[in-house]
């Protein structure tokens, strides 16, 4: 129940009672939560304060709204990986089913920063591939893909339907990514990739960039906006010891 004497405020209070329910398994995934005057009644609360503990776990990705039917349980998030691993592998290792649709294949020209990222000279020709990911038909993700022309040429007549990217380049070219290094980053979504995403215009995102690497060389840039809504990093950390 609410206590009105804790200086913990009633809506962070509340926000626990309804992660309590969630996470207890009261309420499952896609099950409507009671309604604001409902919770109202129930917890001696005002509309403004139960609308405020609605908001913010709506913003947390916890709960999600669908105008004129009410407030839902959304979805757990999920983990992204800190591991060298395509979208493919990384989902069908969840019990995901994942999915993928060409927004653009096209060869291009390497300039200033990609050529740099990549290692190779200015001018030099790249695969650009663009794909929207899906895991069980929901949209997650837009990846941007470079990969040097040289690393694997005629990639652009190879279909990607149904097949990992890293498998591709693994089966047909002899390339076996073996390293590589990323940064993520929170950032906001573009008007092109929230549409593409099924989200609201300048939606939170994360921003991932990676480089992939073969034998020492940079095969791979890729460039993806990932949903935040969806999304979480984890980690485990260990304490730094003094020395002696």
């Amino acid at each position: 129940m609410i206590d009105p004497t804790s200086p913990v405020p009633k809506y962070s209070q509340l926000r626990e009672i309804l992660l309590d329910w969630i996470e207890e398994s009261r309420l499952g995934v896609d099950d409507a939560v009671p309604s604001e005057r409902e919770l109202g009644v129930k917890y001696g609360l005002s509309r403004m304060t139960v609308r405020q503990t609605i908001d913010h776990l709506v913003a947390e990705g916890k709960l999600y709204r669908v105008p004129g039917k009410g407030t839902f349980v959304a979805r757990p998030k999920i983990e992204m990986s800190l591991r060298l691993a395509s979208f493919t592998e990384d989902m069908r290792s969840r019990g995901y089913v994942p999915g993928a649709r060409d927004l653009a294949r096209r060869i291009v020209p390497a300039r200033g920063h990609l050529a740099r990222m990549l290692g190779i000279a200015p001018g030099t020709p790249v695969h650009h591939i663009e794909r929207l990911r899906t895991a069980d038909g929901e949209p997650m993700a837009v990846e941007r893909s470079n990969i040097p022309l040289s690393v694997a040429p005629g990639l652009n007549e190879h279909s990607l339907s149904g097949r990992s990217l890293y498998q591709l380049l693994e089966e047909e070219y002899g390339l076996l990514l073996d390293s590589g290094e990323q940064t993520i980053e929170a950032g906001i979504c573009d008007s092109t990739d929230a549409r593409l995403l099924g989200l609201p215009s300048a939606s939170a995102v994360l921003l991932l960039q990676r480089r992939s690497f073969a034998n020492g060389r940079c095969a791979e840039l890729a460039i993806s906006t990932y949903r935040a809504d969806r999304y979480q990093l984890h980690s485990t950390l260990d304490p730094q010891r003094g020395s002696a």
